[in-house]
């Protein structure tokens, strides 16, 4: 019998993702950002598991976080025939990614608040 150890998010984890959600980032996003932070390297079976998401979900997720560049991914020969494994790991500390995600927030309100000034000329 294969023993595999599944990595679940804890409750203080949980409570930063809810954060993330509310700061506005998308929970699948925030789930996979924060099992990443913790776990260093995991497959996208490991995230799946462990966030509670679905594969369509994972894949997506990792699709953004790559976009962003801050997550990196080496493949590895499966043990049985079939596709390679896809092993994930951060590529910057989660500091620079929450700085990153300060700025982007900050931009957005800044176009924001621009627009509404643009709206009050109207009136």
């Amino acid at each position: 019998m294969i023993e595999k150890t599944i990595h679940l998010l804890t409750d203080k984890e949980e409570e930063f993702v809810s954060l993330l959600v509310r700061v506005g980032i998308k929970q699948t996003i925030a789930k996979t950002l924060v099992l990443l932070a913790r776990l260093k390297t995991a497959t996208s079976r490991d995230i799946e598991h462990g966030a509670d998401l679905r594969q369509p979900e994972v894949s997506v997720a990792m699709k953004y976080l790559e976009g962003k560049g801050w997550i990196g991914c080496k493949e590895t020969l499966a043990s049985t025939k079939g596709r390679p494994i896809k092993i994930w790991t951060l590529k910057i500390p989660v500091r620079n990614i929450l700085d990153t995600i300060t700025r982007e927030k900050q931009d957005e309100l800044k176009a924001r608040l621009e627009m509404i000034g643009r709206v009050r000329s109207f009136v």
